[in-house]
């Protein structure tokens, strides 16, 4: 039975949650936010398909194969706005839902919390759009997947490497009219922390909360999105990424999970059918698609996904680029964050400061922040910002 020990060796996938027969493995938080299994030993019949199907315990090794790989810009002005790069999901998406399938994505619930969800109308679509910083519970979601993959409908599921692998290790076999889609991961920040922010902006009142987008292009682009909170009392709060505490938590790799200091779904070759990220060094590849509304890079690790990229091209463009040149330099696909020093004072303290005292003291805003701000909306309004960026990238790579 699954038992853990080590909480580096389990990445939360739900995978033996999901293929329990006896329904006896529940996931509970721990004192991090993060799910870990619970195994009912009354009810347990020691069948071992959770070891089985558990991702880390069966690590794919990685082996090379033929790649393709491509830039996407949805021609759609709404979707390409409300997307956090290129909007490739959202096509993707509506492809699959016009032929009658399932599309599965993170998606926030009533309470703002990231959950799997399943949808078969495209005009919930736009649930998936953005970026989700928090990791998402997966619940019975690849349940619900197999029931629609045997019942012979196509189903499109995304999520990070480590849910995609937990996925294909639970369904034990292939099925041609399944998708799936996995993204580049920094790494799954905790659901605590998540918690405690949204009170913290909300003053302890969740109930004014009407919106979120951690990755909003609406005032300065792609190229400096911005956290944006809609209040319930007509207030919208923006903050960047130097400046507002949760971002700062996460780029910080403070608040990851302990098997992201170790992941072993970083990699080139994937289990999936095609991996998507961002392309903020579009200009590189293409000077028609460097125009600040975000693009989407796509890894395509089969020829289901290429026909599927394919499918898309009336929608959006795509430009296919050199597969090694498009994974170049991107050091996210294949290495793991870095265990921060201050990670364990910083949960111990996450449960006994209250939200306020907690925020203030790891991530004041101090007058060099303030001033960071200033320089990278002047920069921005100036049209210098990229410029700039890319020098700063430059200068960094020498030392």
């Amino acid at each position: 039975m699954i038992n853990i020990k080590e909480k580096e060796k389990c990445c939360g996938c739900s995978a033996c949650d999901n293929i329990c027969p006896k329904n006896c493995i529940t996931m509970h938080p721990d004192n991090e936010g993060f799910l870990y299994p619970n195994v009912n030993m009354n009810e347990c019949v020691e069948c071992s398909l959770c070891e089985q199907v558990c991702p880390i315990l069966n690590n794919e090794i990685e082996k090379p194969f033929s790649q393709k790989a491509y830039l996407i810009q949805n021609k759609d002005p709404k979707v390409l706005s409300e997307s956090t790069s290129g909007g490739a999901f959202s096509a993707l998406a509506e492809y699959i839902l016009k032929e009658n399938g399932v599309v599965y994505g993170a998606a926030f619930n009533s309470s703002f919390e990231v959950v799997h969800q399943g949808i078969q109308n495209p005009d919930e679509l736009c649930k998936f759009r953005n970026s989700k910083y928090v990791q998402s519970r997966i619940e019975k979601t690849f349940l619900e997947a197999k029931v629609h993959l045997d019942a012979g409908r196509k189903v499109l599921y995304s999520g990070t490497p480590c849910q995609i692998e937990g996925l294909k290790r639970f369904l034990r076999k292939d099925y041609t009219n399944l998708i799936t889609v996995d993204v580049v991961c920094h790494a799954v920040p905790s659901p605590l922390i998540w918690e405690k922010y949204k009170q913290f902006r909300t003053s302890e009142n969740m109930n004014l909360l009407e919106e979120v987008a951690f990755r909003d292009k609406e005032y300065y682009g792609y190229e400096y999105s911005q956290m944006t909170i809609k209040l319930r009392n007509g207030r919208k709060l923006h903050f960047g990424v130097e400046s507002d505490p949760y971002l700062r938590a996460f780029f910080s790799d403070l608040s990851d999970r302990p098997s992201c200091y170790n992941c072993q779904f970083k990699k080139r070759y994937r289990v999936c059918d095609i991996t998507i990220w961002d392309c903020f060094d579009v200009f590189k590849f293409s000077k028609s698609l460097d125009n600040n509304k975000g693009v989407t890079r796509a890894l395509v690790h089969t020829e289901k996904g290429n026909k599927l990229l394919q499918a898309i091209s009336e929608k959006c463009v795509v430009v296919e680029v050199d597969p090694d040149f498009a994974v170049k330099g991107v050091r996210e696909l294949v290495k793991s964050v870095q265990l921060n020093p201050r990670r364990k004072q910083f949960f111990e303290d996450a449960n006994r400061m209250s939200n306020k005292e907690f925020f203030e003291f790891y991530f004041p805003s101090t007058l060099r922040v303030k001033a960071e701000y200033l320089i990278r909306i002047s920069c921005i309004k100036l049209g210098i910002y990229q410029t700039i960026k890319r020098l700063a990238k430059k200068v960094l790579k020498r030392n």
